[in-house]
């Protein structure tokens, strides 16, 4: 499993925002400032989250970003998803290799891993992100 760059960087934004939200919209060059993300890049990854209902976009000169709804209703699984799409374990190598029984085991084990890793994302809210110590 390999999580891009863009994710990367939406988890980053969405939790600059996450630690701004009392001060009213988040500018999204604040953001690129901070983490040194090209401003284009970022604002496709920012639309990307709006679109999947972690962020809200305000338009006009005191426009900018804020969260969709509490942190604590907000997943990690939730992030990952809208930029990288569906974490899924779709390998059918025991198809592939006519149910050949090395290749059904690893399949197996392939799909326990992501089945475990996106059980840990799911449970994984901004919120305890946020408080981490």
């Amino acid at each position: 499993m390999r999580v891009s760059r863009s994710t990367g960087y939406a988890l980053l934004a969405v939790g600059y925002i996450a630690k701004h939200q009392g001060k009213g919209v988040v500018l999204s060059q604040n953001v690129s400032k901070e983490y040194d993300i090209p401003l284009e890049y970022l604002l496709k990854i920012l639309q990307q989250m709006v679109r999947a209902n972690v962020l809200r976009s305000k338009r006009g000169p005191r426009g900018g970003f804020s969260l969709a709804k509490p942190a604590n209703k907000i997943t990690m699984l939730e992030i990952i998803e809208a930029v990288d799409g569906p974490l899924t374990g779709e390998l059918n190598l025991a198809e592939q290799a006519g149910n050949d029984k090395y290749a059904g085991k690893a399949e197996q084990t392939y799909n326990k891993a992501i089945s475990s890793a996106r059980n840990v994302f799911q449970k994984t809210k901004l919120s305890a992100l946020l408080n981490a110590k």
